[in-house]
């Protein structure tokens, strides 16, 4: 499967976990439902992944920590915040770069209008 087929999948997850729970609710319990749905709709999904940091030569003594990784190719980090900062962004692109995957979902619950906040961000690898 392709990226684009996973995300539009993963996407279609997301809609169904917003439609239940709705707006306003912690990260952690949209990733929960997430992670469920994403399992219950056939996708190969894990969460809270740590993976070491690289840094020259070197493995540094410290771990960064994926949100979900989906079929092993889209990673998606949500958060349930009042609005999307041009970190949120950069912090994403940063984890597909340390990853070398293509694709990320940057997904923010905490909005009146879910389409509206769901962004993908791509590495140009």
């Amino acid at each position: 499967m392709l990226e684009n087929e996973i995300s539009y999948r993963i996407r279609g997850s997301i809609f169904k976990v917003y439609n239940t729970l709705g707006p306003g609710l912690l990260e952690s319990i949209y990733e929960s439902a997430l992670f469920y749905q994403l399992k219950k709709d056939g996708l190969k999904v894990v969460k809270q992944i740590d993976l070491p940091v690289k840094y020259d030569s070197i493995h540094l003594d410290i771990l960064f920590r994926l949100d979900l990784l989906v079929e092993d190719k889209v990673i998606v980090e949500l958060k349930s915040v009042e609005e999307l900062k041009a970190i949120h962004f950069k912090q994403l692109a940063t984890y597909l770069k340390l990853t070398n995957k293509k694709l990320g979902l940057l997904v923010n619950f905490n909005c009146m209008n879910i389409l509206d906040n769901i962004n993908r961000v791509v590495n140009k690898i």
